[in-house]
């Protein structure tokens, strides 16, 4: 890293920004934490495109140089939900979003899919409003959407992440607290 200054980490920054999710969802779940905290065995094992994967990784280092990205979380083990949750609590900032414009495939259509879904070459970014548009442009020809905006807590309240799945309803409402502590249940003794 030759400036440690312009490394962007996966917290969220500030509320009012927007959430973006970079790559394409599809229903692998072979050897995933979903599978796993399921009990389920076999499955779609995350694969690699290495043509997509190289450019969407070339893509995202143009945008945080240009320094058009504000956080940024790999879309890895457990997925979305995951990513979101980490990046919420770590920043102390909420978020409200919708996948309904997730970009997936046909057999991704379910809400489990695609919060838990691992498949890889995928990113969560952070972007303030007005430099959307620059990374639109950086993002041109890969699959990305917008997925919501960072939030405050309300009225004093503690921050909260709010999801809505693909057809609409909200499929999580929960305090960062509460998501912190359930991340961190598997590490206390």
């Amino acid at each position: 890293v030759p400036d440690v200054n312009r490394c962007v980490t996966m917290d969220f920054k500030a509320a009012g920004n927007l959430i973006v999710l970079i790559g394409a969802t599809r229903a692998e779940f072979g050897g995933s934490v979903w599978a796993e905290a399921r009990g389920l065995e076999g499955g779609s094992v995350p694969v690699v495109d290495p043509t997509a994967g190289l450019a969407t990784f070339r893509a995202l280092h143009r945008a945080i140089a240009r320094g058009l990205v504000r956080s940024c979380h790999d879309l890895s083990e457990g997925g979305l939900a995951v990513a979101l949750a980490e990046s919420a609590f770590a920043g102390r900032i909420g978020a409200s979003i919708s996948l309904k414009d997730v970009p997936r495939d046909a057999d991704a259509d379910s809400d489990a899919t695609v919060l838990f879904s691992e498949s890889p070459s995928r990113f969560l970014v952070e972007v303030e409003p007005d430099l959307l548009a620059d990374l639109a442009g950086v993002l041109d020809g890969l699959p990305y959407a917008r997925l919501g905006v960072t939030r405050a807590g309300e009225d004093g309240a503690a921050p909260r992440l709010v999801i809505e799945g693909v057809a609409g309803g909200r499929v999580v409402d929960a305090s960062l607290d509460d998501l912190e502590a359930a991340w961190r249940r598997p590490l206390d003794w």
